[in-house]
């Protein structure tokens, strides 16, 4: 016999702080390539992230499990004024470096060719990008993996700033797809495009 209950809920505040359940997950925002430093920067007073209107973004999601886990799913929500680019379409700018086109880095450890030592086991990693599956929508951009040993994954991917304003960036998220207690969000943010 087996019984699970689940429960949907909005949260009373939109400034959620980071969870960690399982998955730590973080966020951070650069210029893309060679573009100008200045152009994306976080404000330590205000507790904002500044971007000039059409700057390419490069957005970087850090996350860390300290145990094996299976079917995760990592989701980025975009603010609104922000457009994830992918690489996969024709007509679409390509990264100046590998970097800057939609894929991850799997592992944290010293690196043998295209393996890289877990820091938090002896296992190297043969794969050099841990996704095995990336959506990028209009809205988020999402990785996928069936398993994922311990260790600290970046998830890489780029975005043009498309609309000016004052944006709420909801939390990122990682979890177990079939386990969904199992899970880790970064903190809500603000966001300006001008």
């Amino acid at each position: 016999l087996y019984y699970r209950i689940g429960m949907v809920y909005a949260p009373r505040s939109l400034q959620l702080e980071p969870a960690n359940y399982g998955f730590q997950v973080s966020r951070t925002y650069a210029p893309a390539g060679k573009d100008d430093a200045s152009n994306v920067v976080f404000d330590e007073k205000d507790k904002v992230w500044r971007v000039k209107l059409g700057e390419r973004v490069k957005i970087t999601v850090k996350m860390i499990t300290t145990a094996r886990r299976y079917h995760v799913a990592l989701v980025d929500y975009l603010p609104a004024g922000l457009e994830p680019l992918n690489p996969a379409l024709k007509g679409s700018p390509k990264g100046d470096d590998e970097d800057t086109s939609a894929g991850g880095r799997g592992g944290s450890g010293p690196r043998r060719g295209r393996y890289y030592r877990n820091p938090y086991t002896s296992r190297y990693y043969s794969k050099r990008y841990w996704p095995e599956h990336i959506n990028l929508r209009d809205e988020r951009a999402e990785a996928f993996r069936s398993l994922l040993w311990p260790g600290i994954y970046e998830f890489v991917y780029t975005a043009r700033a498309t609309t000016a304003g004052e944006f709420v960036v909801p939390p990122a998220k990682a979890e177990e797809m079939y386990s969904p207690e199992l899970f880790g969000r970064s903190a809500t943010e603000k966001f300006v495009v001008s």
